[in-house]
């Protein structure tokens, strides 16, 4: 399933999207909460597959963020190695063991929001391709080979980041935290749609011209190896959202670095796509 947020007539629902029609779930499920559908999927899951009533056409309602309240949302650096590469041979120094940091979760947008170019920011705004991961269930460590278990589902985003901001301090947290800077979506695409979540094409476009593209297969720590880390500390909880890591090409390494006005677009194979307009911001 594409489960998804959505706007219509300015009252948000949640629901399901099937080919182009969107069909609203409020009926099994009220409100416009994805943490609470996603701790309801696993005993209802068969009621929302069957689900068919009402549906309204795709064109005819706005997207949201399919989640805006996770208690967590967290992102691993340097976890492609053509990426790696590119920056290490800048200078910077790569870790051996898995380098997390959080994206405040008040940076989250829709995944056709615009996105603002911080007044604060000097120059260096970037792009970054990710795939998403969508926890399901709480847990805590979980094995390797059970982290398939615990995922929802996956999504699309960009981890914008404010590289001047992000290299002022020893953790990334600050430049990858802007308002907007997490454009996400355009839905959670349930876990059962995907035969191999580490076989599927990424990549990212700036005004139509390609700047990374990848395959899932070139992470150095899987989703899973990830999933298994992260809950040796920390409870994950249904909703938490993992950014996995981007591939080579960012605009910091390529002198391709975001302006007011760029169009950014970044899409996975069989997941979907999510486009985001860089905007001057407001004051």
């Amino acid at each position: 399933m594409r489960l998804v947020r959505f706007t219509r007539d300015g009252i948000t629902r949640l629901g399901k999207v099937v080919d182009d029609r969107v069909i609203a779930l409020g009926g099994l499920i009220p409100g416009d909460s994805m943490r609470e559908l996603l701790t309801k999927l696993p005993d209802n899951r068969a009621a929302f597959e069957s689900a068919a009533e009402p549906s309204f056409a795709l064109s005819e309602v706005r997207l949201e963020a399919p989640i805006t309240d996770p208690q967590k949302f967290m992102a691993i650096g340097m976890n492609y190695r053509a990426h790696a590469e590119e920056a290490r041979k800048a200078g910077v120094p790569v870790p051996e063991t898995q380098s997390w940091f959080n994206k405040q979760v008040s940076c989250i947008t829709g995944p056709f929001d615009p996105v603002e170019f911080p007044a604060s920011v000097e120059t260096r705004l970037d792009y970054e391709a990710e795939f998403g991961v969508v926890i399901g269930r709480r847990c805590r460590r979980v094995s390797v080979e059970d982290a398939r278990s615990v995922i929802a589902g996956y999504f699309v985003l960009n981890d914008v980041s404010a590289r001047d901001w992000q290299l002022r301090t020893p953790t990334f947290t600050l430049g990858k935290s802007f308002d907007t800077h997490g454009p996400i979506g355009p839905w959670i695409l349930t876990d059962d749609e995907v035969a191999d979540p580490h076989a599927l094409q990424m990549w990212l476009t700036v005004n139509g011209q390609e700047r990374q593209r990848t395959s899932t297969g070139d992470m150095i720590f899987n989703i899973f190896d990830q999933i298994a880390y992260l809950s040796t500390v920390m409870t994950l909880e249904p909703g938490d959202l993992l950014a996995t890591g981007t591939p080579a090409g960012v605009g910091i390494s390529t002198n391709g670095l975001l302006k007011v006005g760029d169009v950014v677009r970044v899409e996975v194979e069989g997941v979907g796509a999510i486009e985001n307009v860089i905007v001057a911001e407001s004051t």
